[in-house]
């Protein structure tokens, strides 16, 4: 799909070159009052003022030249010098035949960059809970935005299995089985007969980590254990990678089952591995001080009107800290894969933690100046009432069990006709209402999940968007025609959804830009609305003028291509039917 808009802004640009008028860019956007005309160009009051002119006779002399331009077959000024644009026919014609099977969303010439994004986080022998889902969801669907755009991505799930907690679940297994070969002073790596399964970890995580929280030697204790895990102790180490297997091996069925993939599946142990070559570096170049017993880097700046504590890397009672782990993982991704701009996404929350890694991996050198680390914080999903999502009993609500809900709910909505596979498509619209509920606000906000609401057909979901895709797909295959071709406007409708379409590369442009998905479902619900009133107002399978026939089946071929397109952006599968 060619941008026919960036090429009309240029030739808007080149005219003004022409009257004498040097500007940096011309933007035209969608008008606020489709009275006046389809697009509006706002930049002649700048442009004027800059070159002590009156705008509305700049405007005019400009006027003058886009009126010769083909595409415009109406343009006028108004205010104080806004140019309203209205689009020909024939422009928006030759607009959808040449978006035909050609659904791409390129707008940036230079694409040659490496973007590394670190989502997921889940914690190793931990449920996952509710709080995963925005990281998984916001993080694939960037992800996917990138790869549809032109970028290389590299995706790491970045796993929690070190630190503190492994410790205090390797000695609430201890306490458990004391004469496991784990914990024999002569083990030497040979096989042990331990069976331990998902649900045992779950069942002994919480137990060890509320243990260890009310008593202190106990806290001590798992200390101690995760120094030595860290210093490859062979018992502990052994248990740890069973631990770990058995986890991650769970938490990949829970992630595939909500569309979400890595290239990577490493986790906190990876990143420690390159910890010694890091702080052998930091100490040479004196970039680590000590503070009340601690060793940090001081990341303050002098213009900082915050409070900017100073990043701990190794702790008063000598373990290595969270944020250090953090400095290894850019430490060893830009040694392995020299990215040029590395994304996180995690809760809003952690801004702080992050900011303090950033400026200290730049400070330092173990990034580059021109590498750029961004992080892309996010909202909480919360409950119908607005209160924390948990479970009757209180608990912190499990991802699987989140899934399993919306999924009885769309199956009680899932329309009698559909006899077979019931289960997999109620799973796979539950997924779409999710994952659509999950990406409609904009990131940084807060939302409410309403099972109800993000599972009606009628309303502003992912239900709405699959079974309006799916009708789509339906009509098509009931006009058995591989030939598509538009030819006329003959329906205001029409014009709407081709000019909602020529809108389609800007949507895509500022969810970028803006690290958010929100651009992007507004704009399916708008365009797949707009379509739903065109098929409500016509009978296209049955139309006997068989040019309108033919443009309407055209129109709906790309808006259906349009909707897969994007749909997938979001990781959003599409059933056969539903």
């Amino acid at each position: 799909m060619k941008y026919k808009i960036l090429e009309l802004e240029t030739k808007i640009k080149n005219s003004l070159e022409q009257l004498g008028y040097q500007t940096d860019e011309v933007i035209i956007n969608p008008s606020n009052r489709p009275e006046l005309g389809d697009y509006q160009y706002n930049g002649i009051m700048p442009l004027a003022k800059k070159n002590n002119l009156n705008p509305i006779e700049l405007a005019n002399k400009l006027l003058i030249k886009i009126k010769e331009y083909p595409e415009i077959k109406n343009a006028s000024v108004a205010g104080p010098g806004f140019i309203n644009l209205t689009f020909s026919d024939d422009f928006l014609i030759n607009f959808i035949n040449e978006s035909n099977n050609n659904i791409t969303i390129n707008y940036k010439e230079d694409v040659n960059k490496t973007i590394f994004l670190d989502y997921g986080g889940p914690n190793v022998a931990k449920v996952l809970h509710v709080g995963h889902l925005r990281s998984a969801n916001i993080g694939e669907a960037l992800k996917r935005l990138c790869k549809a755009i032109g970028y290389k991505t590299i995706s790491d799930v970045h796993l929690g299995d070190w630190g503190r907690p492994m410790g205090m679940v390797i000695l609430e297994i201890k306490t458990r089985y004391p004469n496991l070969a784990y914990f024999k002073e002569n083990y030497n790596n040979e096989p042990v007969d331990f069976n331990i399964t998902n649900e045992d970890l779950l069942e002994l995580y919480p137990i060890a980590t509320t243990k260890a929280k009310e008593n202190p030697d106990i806290m001590e204790e798992a200390r101690k254990i995760n120094l030595d895990l860290q210093n490859k102790h062979p018992g502990y180490y052994s248990l740890w990678q069973k631990i770990v297997e058995v986890s991650v091996n769970e938490v990949k069925k829970l992630y595939q089952d909500l569309n979400v993939s890595f290239d990577l599946w490493e986790g906190e142990s990876d990143n420690f591995l390159y910890m010694n070559e890091m702080l052998d570096y930091l100490y040479n170049n004196n970039y680590i001080i000590e503070s009340e017993g601690a060793k940090v880097i001081p990341v303050k700046l002098e213009d900082d009107n915050l409070e900017m504590p100073p990043l701990i890397v190794i702790k008063s009672n000598g373990a290595v800290s969270y944020e250090a782990t953090d400095l290894a993982a850019l430490w060893e991704r830009t040694k392995k894969y020299n990215p040029d701009e590395i994304w996180y996404m995690t809760d809003k929350r952690q801004s702080l933690h992050f900011n303090q890694v950033f400026r200290a991996s730049t400070k330092t050198g173990i990034t580059k100046d021109t590498t750029k680390l961004i992080f892309n914080g996010f909202g909480t999903m919360n409950g119908k009432d607005g209160k924390p999502f948990k479970t009757r009993d209180g608990g912190v609500m499990p991802l699987a069990n989140l899934l399993d809900m919306v999924t009885e709910e769309c199956l009680k909505r899932l329309s009698e006709n559909v006899t077979e596979n019931r289960n997999s498509i109620a799973r796979t619209i539950a997924i779409a209402a999710i994952k659509y509920a999950d990406l409609l606000p904009f990131r940084g906000t807060d939302y409410n999940f309403d099972i109800d609401k993000f599972t009606d057909l009628n309303g502003k979901t992912g239900t709405y968007l699959l079974y309006s895709t799916i009708r789509m797909k339906s009509l098509l295959n009931k006009a058995n025609t591989n030939e598509y071709k538009y030819q006329t406007i003959s329906t205001e409708t029409e014009r709407k959804i081709i000019l909602a379409m020529l809108d389609l590369k800007r949507v895509i442009k500022r969810s970028f830009e803006n690290y958010s998905l929100n651009e992007i479902c507004e704009y399916l619900y708008k365009i797949t609305s707009l379509y739903n009133n065109f098929y409500a107002e016509n009978k296209i399978l049955t139309e006997e003028n068989e040019l309108k026939k033919t443009s309407w089946l055209a129109l709906t071929k790309t808006i259906y291509d349009n909707n897969c397109y994007l749909l997938d952006i979001l990781g959003i599968n599409i059933p056969e039917k539903m």
